[in-house]
């Protein structure tokens, strides 16, 4: 049985809770797709389990809660954090410096472009608490506003697709390449205007 099935027959049983915990596990690092979860949400409200619209809510409420938390876990204990082998297992050394490398590079923008990376999104909340270099409500905002692109596609592709499940997948599919392929654009661009301010900032001096 495929991981979509197993999560609708989840889904349909408890309704909005178990698509919220399914969520918040999963910003904890649990290897569970984000987005065949919100999908599966969509269909068992085009199946007619759930209001559409409230499943909105409710994934936008999951993610943004578990990536709070995982965000505050960094903040809240610091280096001490990585003591919890569950995190230690998600933030190695390797990872840490490579997302602080990222920071470095990319600046906050680093928190709205990891909600499109599953292997480095908690890594990069975790390290980002850590760091201090961003605020709370700053992480919101950045995080918030990715989620309002990624969470209404899956959800709503998941209410529209219910009855037909090859479109459906098919179109899963071609959204996680789509979305990537925006990430990637979107990378370039904050990529460019940092060596561009740079070059500025030396000529500057």
């Amino acid at each position: 049985m495929d991981t979509l099935q197993i999560l609708l027959d989840f889904f349909a049983g408890y309704g909005y809770v178990a698509v919220f915990a399914v969520l918040l596990v999963c910003g904890f690092g649990v290897p569970i797709p984000e987005d065949i979860t919100l999908v599966a949400g969509g269909v068992i409200s085009g199946l007619g389990y759930a209001n559409v619209h409230y499943m909105f809510v409710v994934g936008m409420a999951g993610v943004l809660v578990g990536d709070g938390i995982m965000f505050l876990a960094g903040r809240i204990f610091g280096h001490k954090v990585l003591r919890f082998k569950p995190i230690a297992r998600i933030l190695t050394q390797e990872r840490f410096e490579a997302v602080q490398e990222k920071f470095e590079k990319y600046g906050n923008w680093v928190l709205f472009v990891a909600r499109f990376l599953p292997g480095l999104r908690s890594p990069i909340f975790i390290t980002a608490g850590m760091t201090r270099r961003v605020s709370y409500w700053r992480f919101l905002i950045m995080d918030g506003f990715a989620a309002l692109i990624s969470v209404p596609v899956w959800v709503y592709l998941g209410y529209y697709g219910a009855a037909n499940r090859d479109w459906l997948m098919t179109m899963v599919h071609r959204g996680q390449a789509g979305i990537l392929t925006v990430v990637a654009v979107l990378l370039l661009v904050v990529g460019f205007v940092w060596l561009k301010r740079r070059r500025m900032s030396c000529a500057k001096k």
